[in-house]
């Protein structure tokens, strides 16, 4: 980029200023020993309600955040009723089937195994408007999902959503054969097949929407994701499903600032951190900061389809890439021994039995070892 205005003595001290910020700062927050609780999850008033406690790191950890083990979770109402959390593992407690009143409210209670309680507010029950469609469109190399709903008793105003990706793919070769009892047989239509697969991931960001602006209480076209036209993810067909959910205005404003704070902070230009306001709080010490704010709603779900014979013919799609080798016969116990190391197809010569085989690490030939081979049950 030419600057034109060089002998501009602002447009120096910009750059003396950009310039400038290359030594790397540690502010003491890095080394701060504070381990505040993470509340992650709501509470689901019609079906399964998960809820993970976590422990919060130093920005400079790089594992995994410390899970909350061993405590207890329970859901009360203010009439007092109560449904207790089982441990599912990595801090995350669950209720298979909860069925919460829409006139009643409810908290969630947590006793950690050191003997620490916590409890959120009580908060009323949101009832969540069913989705009325969810569509994609091929836009600038991209596949981008949307959502539109609508709340006709124009009582929900908040909104917020989830999903759920699961995708087909495929290995680069298709192997024809397999290594077993120091020889290679050909696969038989008993095996378990290793070719296609599917891989699952859950959405990461925060995603909130609003009509309180509006004349009607409707979100059109929310791009809930968008998925690179070159991603692994539609070279083949994914499946996609939209969890919606209704917020209080207290929670939404919770989750913007959240997203805000999380994903807008990069650039000299970016909003600042801001504080946020939990409404989950230590009952051990009025003090202690708690990360997560608790609601309570049903949720409704859409599930959509992309197939990559519906995308664009001159987009270039994903595909795998690998080298193949090859293992001539004298050298098969030595190269497949192990499974590393996976036939592909024979090689043969001016006999009718192989030399030998081409053949590929076991990741280009085995799509089990990145998903499963076994098909969902919603697939189409």
């Amino acid at each position: 980029m030419k600057i034109r205005n060089w002998k501009n003595p602002i447009v120096w001290l910009v750059m003396l200023l950009v310039s400038g910020c290359v030594e790397p700062y540690f502010p003491e927050v890095l080394e701060s020993p504070s381990s505040f609780l993470v509340v992650n999850g709501f509470l689901n008033a019609n079906g399964r309600t998960s809820i993970q406690l976590l422990r919060s790191q130093n920005l400079n950890d790089t594992e995994a955040p410390p899970a909350e083990e061993s405590a207890t979770v329970v859901v009360e109402s203010e009439s007092g009723e109560r449904y207790g959390l089982h441990e599912i593992g990595y801090g995350t407690y669950m209720h298979p089937n909860l069925q919460l009143r829409t006139d009643m409210k409810y908290r969630l209670y947590i006793r950690t195994k050191s003997g620490q309680e916590y409890a959120s507010d009580y908060v009323e029950v949101k009832p969540a408007p069913a989705i009325d469609n969810v569509h994609w469109k091929a836009v600038n190399g991209e596949v981008k999902v949307y959502v539109n709903t609508h709340d006709a008793n124009n009582n929900t105003h908040y909104y917020k959503w989830e999903y759920e990706q699961t995708w087909q793919f495929r290995t680069a070769f298709y192997s024809v054969f397999r290594y077993e009892n120091e020889e290679v047989v050909q696969r038989t239509p008993s095996d378990s097949p290793i070719y296609i697969c599917w891989k699952s991931e859950n959405s990461t960001t925060i995603e909130v929407g609003s009509s309180v602006k509006l004349n009607e209480d409707r979100i059109n076209d929310y791009n809930i994701l968008s998925i690179p036209y070159n991603s692994e993810k539609v070279s083949m067909k994914n499946s996609i499903l939209i969890k919606q959910y209704a917020l209080t205005r207290e929670a939404f404003e919770y989750l913007e600032l959240l997203k805000k704070n999380t994903e807008s902070i990069g650039t000299l230009f970016d909003p600042l951190p801001s504080q946020l306001t939990s409404n989950i709080r230590s009952l051990s010490n009025p003090n202690e900061t708690v990360i997560g704010y608790m609601t309570a709603t049903t949720m409704s779900t859409k599930r959509i389809f992309v197939d990559s014979r519906d995308l664009p013919r001159d987009w270039r799609l994903y595909n795998p890439t690998c080298e193949l080798d090859t293992v001539m016969n004298g050298m098969l116990k030595e190269r497949f021994e192990g499974g590393s190391l996976v036939p592909v197809d024979a090689i043969y010569g001016m006999s009718p039995d192989p030399i030998g085989y081409t053949a590929a690490l076991r990741p280009c030939v085995d799509c089990t070892m990145q998903g499963t081979n076994v098909k969902p049950a919603f697939w189409e």
